[in-house]
């Protein structure tokens, strides 16, 4: 297969085949993020792309699920993205997923009548990087849109049809009184756009970073374990809409965890609870452990 740059999908599409659409993000501002530096930002043709899809019919024969890099695919013009969905269905009889990260900014800029279109085409899920319901953050950490705009962003998707996860960044607001309002945004933002998933990651800075840079001048601290899972707590105990799969295993977090709210609620709390209350703190995944 061929690719340009590092290639980044989210940890449900470890079998997915990745069809690089776009080389790196379209964004690619956020200050916690060290993907896509490494090439600027461009789409590629579709005559690459369908010598691309004839190349993973050549290799895996049939195919069950897709999955469309690089950062922000869903910023292809829309006609473009109907003949490539339809050219992927065509080619792989078997093909029932296909996936994409989509920028909030992107996304706004369709119509719901146009992702209405791509889920009638076969687009099945999107991943949308929330990573807070706080307006100020969202400022500080350049997402590019507030709050408004990114529940508007979750919910047109949900309304066309399209299943989304939402992902969120346990620390990226630091300690103290910003991390309980971080922690209740979210959960606001979350009840409000009512995502299928939510996914939560633990912020990590990156070398070349611009929170690397400010961890290292002393202008941002990170939470410790046990403040992350009490930001991880208020967010369980302040989400209401019900179902909700919450997907908490990714490697950045210390704690492993995942259930469905409102049916799991008690004992994810109660699992945090017990760690918090408790001295052993065996179930915490150790910082040699974590990683992106």
């Amino acid at each position: 297969m061929r690719y340009t740059g590092n290639i980044f999908r989210p940890f449900s599409e470890a079998n997915s085949y990745l069809l690089q659409c776009t080389i790196g993000c379209s964004h690619n501002q956020c200050t916690f993020c060290g993907m896509y530096k490494d090439q600027p930002f461009r789409t590629r043709g579709m005559d690459e792309l369908k010598t691309d899809i004839r190349m993973a019919k050549d290799h895996y024969g049939d195919l069950e699920k897709v999955f469309l890099c690089d950062g922000d695919a869903i910023i292809l013009p829309t006609d473009m993205l109907l003949e490539l969905l339809h050219e992927l269905y065509q080619t792989f009889p078997s093909l029932r997923h296909v996936g994409l990260y989509v920028g909030p900014t992107s996304t706004l800029k369709k119509s719901l009548s146009e992702l209405s279109a791509l889920r009638a085409a076969g687009l099945t899920k999107a991943y949308l990087g929330v990573e807070t319901g706080d307006d100020d953050l969202l400022k500080s950490i350049k997402k590019g849109v507030n709050a408004s705009q990114m529940r508007d962003a979750g919910l047109h998707l949900i309304q066309a049809g399209i299943n989304l996860s939402a992902m969120v960044l346990l620390g990226i607001a630091g300690p103290g009184p910003a991390s309980e309002k971080h922690a209740l945004a979210t959960a606001h933002i979350c009840n409000e756009m009512k995502p299928h998933y939510l996914a939560a990651l633990t912020v990590t800075p990156v070398p070349g970073t611009v929170l690397y840079h400010q961890l290292q001048q002393g202008t941002f601290q990170l939470l410790d374990a046990l403040d992350t899972l009490k930001e991880m707590k208020c967010i369980f105990e302040n989400i209401t809409i019900d179902p909700l799969k919450f997907v908490g295993t990714h490697a950045s977090n210390y704690l492993p965890i995942k259930g469905t709210l409102q049916k799991d609620k008690q004992q994810m709390i109660q699992m945090i609870d017990d760690i918090l209350s408790s001295e052993n703190r065996s179930a915490l995944r150790s910082e040699q452990m974590r990683g992106l």
